[in-house]
Formats: structure tokens, sequence, C-alpha cells
């Protein structure tokens, strides 16, 4: 990593100010205390179309749709390390978090392409109302595999478990820890 990491946290959650703004808001901290320029960006708020799968993107390795992913694949191409974070619905990643994995589809193709996912680092945080752990397991698991089959570095993990309640987070100092500790790190 650079001297000055640049961190981009992608956050899945449709709940603003809710226990994933939380702890990737502790993250960005901690990178920030480390000399890391981070920015966040709530996918809730961005225009993401899904994946059609037109396989147009293997002749180019674009999407043809012209929507909030375009800057989004930018702001990942400058970034040395994304911190993605997800509640878990219904044992997987919400709505808008699978529509921004889905749509990594295109940059996938094409050598050229395949440049955005090169050295970079992952910071997965993934929330849940649930008090047992394994119901993240899905999630972790599909975010694992397709991480693997990039070649992505999973640097950590920050389960969190039984924050159901906005602001459940930020009152467990352990986990605050923990996502403050990943974002030092990631920081270099």
């Amino acid at each position: 990593m650079a001297d000055s990491s640049r961190i981009l946290a992608l956050v899945g959650s449709p709940r603003t100010g809710g226990n994933c703004d939380v702890l990737v808001d502790e993250v960005l901290r901690g990178a920030a205390e480390g000399g890391a320029t981070t920015q966040k960006v709530t996918l809730d708020r961005c225009t993401i179309g899904p994946c059609h799968a037109c396989n147009a993107c293997a002749k180019s390795g674009e999407c043809y749709q012209r929507d909030d992913m375009d800057d989004l694949i930018e702001r990942m191409k400058q970034s040395d390390v994304w911190v993605l974070a997800t509640p878990v619905y219904w044992w997987g990643a919400t709505a808008q978090f699978k529509l921004f994995l889905d749509r990594w589809y295109a940059p996938w193709h094409g050598e050229q392409s395949r440049e955005l996912f090169k050295n970079k680092t992952i910071i997965v945080i993934v929330t849940l109302g649930d008090s047992n752990p394994d119901t993240a397991e899905p999630t972790l698991q599909m975010l694992r595999r397709a991480f693997a089959y990039i070649g992505l570095e999973l640097a950590d993990t920050i389960v969190a478990a039984g924050v159901y309640a906005i602001g459940d987070a930020a009152a467990r100092t352990a986990l605050m820890q923990q996502a403050h500790d990943a974002g030092r790190a990631a920081a270099g």
C-alpha cells in the first residue's frame, strides 16, 4: 500500500445513521488517524441498475448502462482499500449492496478492466439484528468466494450480531475498537 492510503467505504444499508454507518465511520476515523484519505458512499443514494446478463461487457469490458456505477468504479480504481458494509436481510446482503456487487461482472471482463481489482484490500462489515453470528455466514460465504475468485485480499471481517436498533453498535466497546483498529491497520 502507498504511504497515504486511499480508503473508500461503500455502505449497503438504507438506514442512515444505522449500525453499518456507525461501524464504517469508526473504520474511517481510525484510517484518518493513521493518515489515510477516506470517503464514504451510501449505495441507497445511488442509481444502480441491475446486471441484465447481456454480456455486452465481454467485448468492451464496460457495462452499457450509464448510471452511478460509472462513478463508483472510478472511485474504486482510485482507492487502495474498500470497506464494504451491509446488514443481513434474509441471510443475505441488502438489495442495494447486491446490485452493486452484481455490477462487478462488467469490470471483471477484459484484461484492462480487471485492473480495477488488482492490489485492493477489503474490509467487510456485516451487521445483523439476530444475536447468532452464524446468521451472517451465507452473506460472508458469498463475499469470501467472490473475493477469492477475483483475487481480492480480505484484510478484516467485522461481524456485529445482535445490533438491531440504531446505535446498538456504538454501545459495544470491543466492536468499535475492532472497527477502529481495522481502519488504522488499513491506513498502512
